[in-house]
């Protein structure tokens, strides 16, 4: 059974105020409260597109259901996939793609922490310490200008993708599927930059 990403917009000054041991499970009580279980077990808590939360959480946080998948492994594989086509497009291409997708489907330097260490503490003994993804409010005018630049020149992908990953097991299965999930992303980061939040991915 694979993993599932579990992704947030949050208020980043909310959930400063609050210890950070504490960020994560907010988090999690707002996305599946309790007091709310009939809600979810009628089917409620999986809609795709942004969901409020039913609880108090709904004030400072929202819950998106990706409608490409809701399994965190093919965005890994997106990511895998754009590091194997990088260096066969232009820097024009290159670089706002780079940028829009570090820190989201693709890390520029794996052993970097991030944003990641606002969520839990490196030290911290949770089942949930080793965040998906966060990335803050203010890194997400730069992904939605670079998202506007290189959304045009998507097709330019289509040659490289199709030379380093079409067919290949742990790559998405067709750059119809690669693309629909980065457009995806894209409507997701212009709406958290729209409300000054930032993004939080939990297993």
């Amino acid at each position: 059974m694979g993993m599932d990403l579990t992704l947030f917009m949050a208020d980043w000054a909310w959930l400063g105020a609050v210890p950070v041991e504490n960020r994560i499970g907010l988090l999690e009580d707002a996305a599946w409260p309790e007091e709310f279980d009939d809600v979810f077990h009628l089917g409620r808590g999986r809609a795709h597109g942004w969901r409020s939360p039913p609880g108090p959480g709904a004030a400072w946080c929202a819950e998106y259901g990706f409608t490409t998948t809701g399994a965190y492994a093919p965005h890994v594989r997106a990511g895998d996939a754009w590091a194997d086509t990088r260096l066969l497009v232009g820097p024009s291409v290159r670089e706002p793609m780079d940028t829009f997708l570090d820190g989201l489907v693709w890390e520029a330097d794996p052993a970097s922490t991030g944003a990641k260490g606002f969520l839990s503490p490196a030290d911290a003994d949770r089942p949930h310490r080793h965040v998906l993804l966060a990335c803050p409010p203010e890194a997400l005018p730069g992904k939605v200008w670079a998202w506007e630049r290189v959304e045009p020149r998507l097709e330019e992908l289509r040659a490289p993708f199709a030379a380093e990953c079409e067919g290949w097991a742990g790559r998405p299965d067709t750059f119809d599927d690669f693309v629909a999930l980065l457009r995806e992303w894209g409507d997701v980061t212009a709406t958290a930059a729209r409300r000054g939040w930032g993004l939080v991915g939990l297993p």
